[in-house]
């Protein structure tokens, strides 16, 4: 079954993405700041793309690690123990 349509793999596939993301952005912090563009009359950044969705990914596992780590344990144990 694809992961798109089982709930559980999907989470799994978030969560790996996240945790490669903000890995990525902590060791090739460059790697991320490819698709930023800067409109005239803006003060942000805008990322766009692939780019921006993996630059989104990396800073939800930067500041929520605490809960993303201990969403990887609880899925880990399910997925080593329950499936």
């Amino acid at each position: 079954m694809s992961a798109i349509f089982d709930f559980s793999s999907l989470l799994t596939v978030i969560l790996l993405i996240i945790c490669t993301c903000a890995y990525l952005r902590d060791m090739r912090p460059a790697m991320f700041d490819v698709g930023q563009t800067l409109q005239p009359g803006d003060t942000r950044l805008k990322r766009t793309g692939v780019t921006g969705f993996f630059w989104k990914m990396s800073r939800i596992g930067e500041r929520l690690s605490p809960y993303v780590g201990a969403s990887c344990v609880i899925m880990a144990i399910n997925l080593l123990f329950f499936k």
